[in-house]
């Protein structure tokens, strides 16, 4: 029995890497019967039938699992977000970053296309993100704009780069590996949007790290708790301390530290507006399922 990790997950067959070796497996049925699936990710523990095949024996514990896209035991989030074509949604990424936060995962915004804007333009949308605390990097795969200043974040790491589809993700990996060659398309004109054009989740070596593109996706429902919510704005979290009642959730609660901080301008309005928006729709979804 070895143990590997598996990096792809295609037509039924799960591609192990161990020792740098890749090894073309199949799940045994009692993934099955027990509602377990493999995920990119996983590591595992698995028996070689020949030099190349084998099969997956068991799932070792995971730190956390997404679901779309389907993969686990993820470091961080590379939030990709456009500048232009698609213009930035400022909500949407709000939304992943209390998705990925409310993971454990580290996220991490990076701004695509910034050859087709006035970079002080977008700096300041940004800034409270800045001000938040969050690591905001600005590149554009085309003029090869800020791709080096990001090299160093995947060493050690495993991270998933994901966003709303047409924001160049794949354009980004490509101009940071230039042999990756990752299929890439032009932005539907007539529909505003980015076509899929990644179809599978695989783990790519890359800066001594292992990075996975995604397929995009435009919309995330937040299941969590109203309190899990206000945990997953980290600098909400923070201020929590400062707030008169002990699970404050910054919204119709007198003294809070929250709601001080945005009428001080130290919290964006914006964002707090997004929060009130996550907080109503997580108790919408709460009172669904308990009646």
């Amino acid at each position: 029995m070895q143990n590997g990790m598996i990096i792809k997950a295609l037509s039924g067959f799960y591609y192990v890497e161990a020792d740098g070796v890749i090894y073309q497996c199949r799940a045994r049925g009692k993934f099955r019967k027990d509602d377990q699936k493999p995920l990119v990710g996983d590591k595992c523990e698995f028996s070689i039938e020949n030099e190349t095949e084998g099969y997956i024996r068991k799932l070792l514990p995971r730190r956390n699992v997404l679901i779309r896209p389907p993969i686990c035991n993820v470091d961080q989030a590379l939030l990709v977000f456009s500048a232009q074509e698609p213009e930035i949604n400022t909500l949407l990424l709000d939304r992943f970053l209390v998705f990925i936060e409310h993971l454990n995962i580290e996220p991490i915004i990076c701004i695509s296309k910034m050859d087709l804007v006035v970079q002080e333009t977008i700096q300041s949308i940004m800034l409270p993100y800045e001000k938040a605390g969050y690591r905001v990097y600005y590149v554009s795969a085309k003029e090869n704009q800020g791709v080096e200043e990001i090299k160093h974040l995947f060493k050690d790491k495993m991270s998933v780069i994901t966003g709303q589809s047409g924001v160049g993700k794949s354009s980004l990996l490509n101009a940071l590996d230039i042999h990756l060659n990752i299929d890439t398309n032009e932005i539907s004109k007539a529909l505003g949007r980015g076509k899929h054009t990644t179809r599978h989740v695989e783990l790519l070596k890359m800066y001594d790290g292992y990075v996975a593109d995604t397929p995009g996706f435009s919309s995330l429902e937040l299941e969590m708790e109203p309190i899990q919510v206000a945990h997953s704005f980290h600098d909400f979290k923070e201020l929590s301390s400062a707030c008169k009642f002990r699970g404050c959730l910054h919204d119709s609660e007198p003294h809070c530290a929250v709601k001080e901080a945005v009428e001080n301008g130290d919290i964006s309005l914006e964002r707090y507006e997004h929060y009130l928006m996550f907080l109503k729709e997580s108790k919408v979804l709460k009172e669904k399922k308990y009646g």
